[in-house]
């Protein structure tokens, strides 16, 4: 256990560089580059691209990527790309076990490579992908690179056998964009490049490291933002450096806060480019040996409970105290970290516009839990429960939208367990990707709309009303009403909504035998019309019954087809049951 872990409450080190993928801060550009990753990894094969400067958490999002990827997918990672091409493919036989024949008078090379080929085949068979993840890309030869090309080449008629991952620094970019790898560069499906984090990122991201480890109070003062972000410039693995340093010096002097100064104090071990002078620097070393010396005094005389609790006593009833970067200031401190105004730990859905190709179909989402489409526009001015302030604030739109059906989200990282958390909510959901505003309001579901920035990013947010001069969306936690004009010049026409489906069906015909969808359609249409002839079916969509739908559908302005489908089951659900989520005032 680290030394400082006690004196600050803390169950594992905040600010470890280990790429620990607990420990991802999701960011907004963490958020875009899973996605990418995701997008990569559904097409048909290719290579994918993510690269990012030294420190910006590549490695860290790999690992989280792997741990959540899909059962059926294998994967080679290959951390060593100091390879030549033989020990290159020998690496990756090794990682997907495959037994590599002695063949005389044939190359090391080819035999693995028809080696790698037959055992891609029988995965293609047995319905399972193949994922090559290389670290370090930036060092691979152009030989390993050309190695690597003639590898994506492997595929059947109507498939390719073969992701190729390649993780490295802004270097790899330039190395694909000489005249030589263009063949290469042109097979990159998907790409992203990791930019550090902004200022104003900075403070949610130490607020999630210290929730993470266990803090249950404030550590890093306000001031720490402005010092950190000008000695690191958003790098994420110097910001963990620079903080961890900060805590063992904070803890060696006995104080239970950092301050500005001690961040600054604390870099100049770190960072090789902050000098002191000369005066300085001949007594640097005595004050790392006292620091040092005091540290290891301390770990002697085990800090009393009491101290601790004592502090945060005063820290949780002094709304006066000194301003901090903190957690929590109420006893919901250990369960979500506060926010800052302008940026959330829950992460809004974005998708990156790419000259290249489409956007990624996936995105990387948290958790948030808004109560209902009205009290998403609450704030807390009565003095609330401030965990459940913030859940009504969420700033993610896919979990407020799945709260106003009464589903609580948590740890949702794709759209596809999004969809199976709807699904096993009796909730099917539906994305139009080119629609309007009179098709949302026929609709009539609150949902998820996509809008162009101008940073040339797509931003998405909950669309909660629509009235005949304005529309009202949830964004970044807050309630706005947008002219429609406004609106669809920065609408993309993309519209994701949730709708609910019977547990026995989700389309009925004519001559279908469904005993408990006609019951459940029979039970409907009698609420819609109390003058409704009560009718014996035994189970059978019989004509009569057609007929009474059909009436149905032509009273609300529904192809008059007699089958009951989507529209038909959300019209029933919305004129029956009225804790279905609205989007127009007027029921369209």
């Amino acid at each position: 256990m680290s030394i400082y872990l006690q004196h600050f409450a803390l169950k594992r080190e905040p600010f470890s560089i280990v790429p620990d993928p607990g420990f991802l801060y999701p960011s907004h550009q963490h958020r875009q580059a899973v996605a990418h990753l995701k997008y990569g990894l559904d097409r048909e094969g290719g290579f994918i691209l993510l690269t990012g400067e030294v420190g910006t958490g590549k490695t860290t999002l790999t690992r989280t990527m792997l741990q959540r990827i899909p059962a059926h997918v294998r994967v080679a990672y290959v951390l060593n790309s100091k390879l030549n091409e033989s020990d290159l493919l020998a690496s990756i036989c090794s990682e997907l076990s495959i037994k590599i024949p002695t063949r005389k008078h044939i190359s090391f090379s080819k035999t693995c490579i028809d080696a790698l080929n037959q055992d891609l085949l029988d995965a293609h068979a047995a319905g399972k992908k193949t994922l090559i993840v290389l670290e370090e890309a930036q060092n691979l030869s152009h030989d390993v690179l050309e190695t690597l090309r003639l590898l994506s080449n492997l595929e059947t008629n109507t498939h390719k056998l073969l992701h190729i991952l390649l993780v490295g620094q802004p270097e790899l970019l330039e190395m694909l964009g000489q005249n030589q790898l263009r063949q290469l560069n042109q097979r990159v499906v998907s790409r992203f490049h990791l930019l550090p984090l902004d200022k104003t990122e900075i403070a949610n991201y130490i607020n999630h490291r210290l929730h993470h480890a266990g803090a249950g109070g404030a550590i890093f003062d306000t001031n720490c933002v402005h010092t950190l972000f000008k000695l690191t410039k958003g790098v994420p693995r110097l910001i963990n450096l620079i903080c961890h340093q900060a805590l063992l010096a904070a803890y060696s002097i006995g104080t239970k806060t950092v301050s500005a100064k001690l961040v600054r104090l604390s870099s100049k071990e770190i960072l090789v480019d902050l000098k002191p002078s000369n005066s300085h620097s001949r007594s640097a070393p005595l004050v790392l040996v006292s620091v040092v010396f005091i540290a290891i005094a301390a770990t002697l005389t085990p800090l009393k409970n009491s101290d601790w609790n004592d502090y945060l006593t005063r820290f949780n009833s002094n709304s006066d105290g000194p301003s901090s970067v903190s957690l929590d200031t109420t006893a919901a401190a250990a369960k979500e970290p506060v926010v800052a105004p302008t940026v959330s730990l829950e992460p809004v859905i974005t998708r990156l516009v790419d000259i290249e190709q489409l956007p990624p179909d996936d995105q990387i989402i948290e958790s948030g839990v808004p109560e209902s489409l009205e009290t998403l526009a609450q704030t807390d001015e009565n003095g609330e429960n401030q965990e459940e302030s913030a859940n009504k604030r969420s700033k993610n739109p896919l979990i407020n939208l799945l709260k106003l059906w009464g589903v609580s989200a948590s740890e949702i990282y794709t759209l596809a367990e999004f969809d199976a958390l709807a699904g096993r909510s009796g909730l099917r959901s539906a994305q139009l990707d080119d629609t309007t505003l009179f098709a949302l309001s026929l609709i009539d579901r609150p949902g998820v709309v996509f809008m162009r920035q101008p940073s040339g990013l797509e931003k998405s947010h909950l669309i909660v009303d629509i009235n005949e001069f304005t529309v009202s969306l949830m964004s970044s936690g807050d309630r706005i009403a947008m002219d429609r004009a406004a609106f669809l010049d920065q609408w993309t026409g993309s519209y994701l909504y949730l709708w609910r489906s019977p547990d026995s069906f989700e389309i009925l015909k004519p001559d279908d035998f469904n005993k408990p969808a006609l019951a459940w359609l029979q039970g409907k249409l009698d609420l819609v019309n109390d003058d409704l002839e009560q009718l014996i079916t035994g189970g059978n969509y019989t004509a009569a019954i057609q007929a009474q739908v059909t009436d149905f559908q032509s009273q609300q302005n529904i192809t008059a087809d007699g089958i009951v489908g989507r529209q038909t089951l959300m019209r029933l659900n919305q004129l029956t049951d009225p804790l279905v989520p609205r989007l127009t005032r007027s029921g369209g």
